[in-house]
């Protein structure tokens, strides 16, 4: 071989090896980078160049539906069975907008790119059988999830509803809501005015949302006393409580909704019954902040990782307050604040016996042929207090639901065990604003919890301050949402 030819073969050797080493570098090193590049919009038009996988109800019922478009880049889009109902849940697939929740942690999975479907996708492809993506397949009840839902209706507020032996969510619904359908495609104008509307409705108040829990915490504070048996250790115990305490280290007092209310030296179930402010501040004073912040992350307070699989807010219990500040974070004002499932949580717990179980609303991964890829076990998430203390706070609990001056009463169900605390949250500087109803529940058929709930009630504008109760505005929802679980 003369030595041009060698020169130029030498050449066209090394422009391979240069073109191999380029191509295995971009399909190797560089492909997830590549893959996961906002600007690379080929990955988009993919995942809706097929059917995209289903989120399904625990009952089998689809909450999602692939739609085909055969657009010019899209070829499918993602909508919703009564979208308003379930968003809370699945979040949103949008064209445009992107994923959230449910619809963006299992991605992969319901667009068919998950590595777990890479023999189904290669069976498919040899086959001639077009590309489809996995289902989801929640825990959610569909009655109690309608339930909730149409109790909340036409009120700012959220519920979430648990199986206390497992942690399955049960329900989960937050209005007012939105309706993914309506931007799941290019058209973005109706994502554009769920963002203004000043009433918030692409915000998930049962996750995402803190509140003050009010009188709902004095169930945490009871707790932490019957753990470590101080002051009082029994239910029947009668406290030491004047009829207005003085807030410890002030000169501010601190009174009951009613001075005719039977406060003063109460028992604690009394004090529960009527939910007596004077009596569980002092208690959480004397109990003190160190113990009470153990008790409350024994149930998930100060936890920034409480994943459902998509991840709540931090509920939080301070423990920097001073001395009169722990009196009011003791009954649930001040700067504790809580999402509802954090509350729902707290019920739980007590109606299983104080075996607090992890939340979680995703039980299953399924093929398009519905192999089940993996299921969610239920496990522990922490023993939060004693079965001693969770019989005493059970008995707490039905007193106010069972006793004819219980703030609970309105909760009662024929033949059904319920177990429930009202909570009025007062907010705002000086308290000016209207507060919160809340309602925490469990119901139990025979010795076997069913369901353990958590309402919050967001009062409106113009709304009368007197009438904003926790038994009159949330625990009508939560008696909604535990017939429908107990079919009573």
């Amino acid at each position: 071989m003369n030595k041009p030819i060698r020169r130029v073969s030498i050449f066209c050797m090394l422009l391979v090896l240069a073109l191999m080493v380029r191509a295995n570098w971009l399909q190797g090193v560089k492909a997830h980078a590549l893959a996961t590049d906002t600007n690379n919009k080929r990955v988009l038009y993919d995942r809706y160049a097929h059917p995209r996988g289903n989120i399904f109800l625990a009952n089998g019922k689809p909450m999602t539906k692939s739609e085909f478009v055969n657009g010019l880049r899209f070829k499918y889009k993602q909508s919703w069975t009564d979208g308003e109902m379930y968003a809370p849940v699945t979040g949103y697939s949008s064209q445009t907008v992107g994923n959230t929740q449910i619809e963006s942690l299992e991605d992969d999975f319901l667009s068919g790119n998950d590595d777990r479907l890479f023999f189904r996708n290669t069976l498919d492809m040899l086959t001639g059988k077009p590309k489809q993506g996995g289902n989801v397949i929640t825990t959610i009840d569909q009655k109690a999830q309608k339930a909730a839902y149409d109790a909340l209706k036409g009120k700012k507020g959220a519920a979430v509803a648990i199986d206390p032996t497992t942690g399955a969510i049960l329900a989960m619904v937050s209005t007012p809501s939105y309706d993914p359908s309506k931007f799941a495609g290019q058209d973005t104008s109706a994502y554009t005015k769920y963002l203004s509307d000043p009433n918030g409705p692409m915000i998930n108040r049962a996750l995402k949302e803190t509140y003050p829990p009010g009188s709902t915490f004095k169930i945490v504070t009871a707790a932490a006393m019957f753990e470590n048996g101080a002051p009082y250790n029994n239910p029947n115990d009668r406290t030491q409580t004047p009829q207005v305490y003085m807030l410890p280290n002030t000169h501010t007092p601190l009174t009951n909704e009613s001075k005719y209310e039977p406060c003063a030296n109460a028992t604690v179930l009394v004090a529960m019954e009527y939910s007596c402010n004077t009596v569980f501040a002092k208690i959480g004073h004397e109990v003190g902040k160190d113990k009470l912040a153990a008790q409350a992350e024994k149930l998930g307070f100060n936890n920034a990782k409480v994943d459902t699989p998509v991840r709540a807010a931090e509920s939080v219990f301070p423990r920097d307050s001073d001395i009169p500040g722990t009196a009011l974070d003791a009954i649930g004002q001040h700067n504790t604040r809580v999402t509802p499932l954090q509350m729902a949580m707290v019920a739980s717990a007590v109606a299983n016996n104080g075996s607090l179980m992890q939340p979680y609303m995703v039980d299953k991964e399924q093929t398009p042929d519905l192999t089940t890829i993996s299921q969610t076990k239920p496990k522990e998430m922490s023993r939060a207090f004693s079965p001693e203390t969770a019989q005493k706070l059970q008995t707490l609990m039905q007193g106010v639901v069972e006793s004819s001056h219980g703030t609970g009463y309105a909760a009662r169900i024929p033949g059904v065990t319920v177990g429930g605390k009202t909570g009025t949250a007062q907010h705002g500087e000086n308290n000016k604003e209207l507060p919160y109803a809340w309602f925490i529940s469990y119901a139990k058929t025979g010795d076997t919890p069913k369901v353990a709930v958590a309402v919050v009630v967001e009062s409106n504008e113009g709304d009368d301050r007197a009438g904003i109760a926790g038994g009159k505005l949330a625990a009508p929802v939560a008696k909604a949402i535990m017939e429908a679980v107990t079919g009573k």
